[in-house]
């Protein structure tokens, strides 16, 4: 059976909708992710953040970078920095990179859910907390 040109067009019209409205709830996808300070944060390495935040929100890559890397320099331990320069550097494609802060944001962070559970975060596979352990087994392995 034979489409009529109209048929078509409707069809390639729906396509269309349909790849718009896909590629429409993919994007900014990052934007609720980036995390806000702490209330005990250090004042200096809040305002940066913040103004990271407002960066990243508005795909600013190079400069939200350097504010989440100027709150990192304020305080060093801040989890929240590290995980928002990880989710710029992923952004900007450079995955090693990330990769190191996203680490660091959850070594600093062990509780915390976000950091922990991100979809970014996952596609480096699961992170666990370094322990002291001993290995398996009385010679390190099984057989």
């Amino acid at each position: 059976m034979k489409r009529s040109g109209l048929e078509w067009k409707n069809f390639l019209l729906l396509i269309l909708a349909l790849t718009f409205v896909g590629c429409a709830t993919n994007s900014h996808h990052h934007e609720e992710q980036t995390l806000r300070p702490p209330a005990n944060a250090e004042p200096v390495a809040a305002q940066a953040l913040l103004e990271g935040n407002k960066l990243f929100a508005e795909h600013q890559w190079t400069a939200a970078k350097r504010k989440f890397m100027a709150a990192i320099q304020a305080e060093p331990t801040l989890a929240e920095a590290h995980y928002n320069l990880a989710l710029t550097l992923e952004e900007q494609g450079r995955l090693s990179e990330s990769r190191v802060h996203y680490k660091k944001a959850a070594d600093l962070a062990p509780g915390n859910k976000v950091i922990w559970n991100a979809p970014p975060f996952r596609q480096y596979g699961t992170v666990e907390p370094e322990t002291q352990e001993a290995p398996a087994g009385p010679s390190g392995h099984s057989h």
